[in-house]
């Protein structure tokens, strides 16, 4: 009972660390709310929400069929599937616990583990929306992806860059808590004009283009409908700008969080 488990090789430490990860990735499942099957179900309501909140802004504009040959709604969640990836990824991993929190103090933790259990959560409440609303879209009309597997790939791209800016924002975070919130914040909002989810990059003029091509998420969306539509080729965008991107802010992210972590303190918070 109050011997402390020692792993014995690699592979142990592995499992317990994997183990880890998923216990901190359920719990931030089920902190939302009690059942964890109505927190998933509102998860899938936001996007809903946001799916049909577009499709009225597109009417009263005057947009009533896609600017692709295809379906119009599934023009409409291309983009913002990729969307909620994104903005969610960021919000799940610059707030995640840092060196300082309570939660630290037990001995199996450490940030390594918060960050990837809350990037986990946030990628698990992202697919069950999407396959939720792609399900029940398919009951009433048939649905099809002229590549499946590239625009699920796509969607975890999105994800993942998320994960990178997110990571850059937490290592951030102790040093400048309230700025980080503002920033995290306004990166969220601005993502909703900047990923270019409403129109298609082959259609821009290249004077509007260049306000766009500096989002990674832009480039994601308009390869995922390339992915998406037959009728449809990516002319602007490039799979491996935002490959690149998240790379290099993942090597900052863990650069900033590790010096962050070697001189962070508890008492930094005390007066505040």
């Amino acid at each position: 009972m109050f011997v402390q488990k020692r792993n014995r090789n690699m592979f142990e430490a592995a499992g317990s660390t994997l183990g880890l990860i998923y216990t901190v990735a359920v719990f931030n499942l089920r902190k939302t709310n009690k059942n964890p099957l109505v927190g998933l179900l509102l998860e899938a309501a936001r996007a809903v929400i946001m799916v049909v909140a577009f499709m009225l802004m597109f009417v009263v504009l005057g947009i009533r069929s896609s600017p692709v040959r295809g379906d119009f709604l599934l023009f409409v969640m291309s983009g913002i599937f990729m969307f909620q990836a994104h903005t969610s990824a960021i919000g799940a991993v610059a707030g995640a616990g840092s060196g300082a929190s309570g939660i630290m103090k037990h001995g199996p933790m450490n940030t390594a583990v918060v960050i990837s259990a809350g990037a986990l959560a946030s990628l698990y409440r992202t697919l069950f929306a999407c396959f939720v609303i792609l399900g029940g879209y398919s009951l009433f009309k048939p649905l099809y992806f002229e590549h499946p597997v590239a625009s699920l790939g796509m969607l975890i791209l999105a994800w993942a860059n998320g994960c990178a800016i997110g990571l850059v924002l937490l290592a951030l975070r102790p040093w400048m808590p309230e700025v980080v919130k503002i920033l995290t914040l306004m990166i969220q909002r601005v993502q909703m004009i900047a990923s270019g989810k409403m129109f298609l990059a082959n259609a821009l003029p290249a004077s509007i283009l260049v306000w766009f091509d500096w989002n990674p998420l832009f480039h994601i969306i308009d390869q995922t409908r390339g992915f998406v539509f037959l009728n449809y080729t990516p002319h602007h965008s490039s799979v491996m700008y935002p490959v690149y991107v998240t790379l290099a802010l993942v090597m900052v992210g863990l650069m900033g969080e590790f010096v962050s972590r070697q001189n962070e303190s508890a008492s930094w918070s005390a007066a505040r």
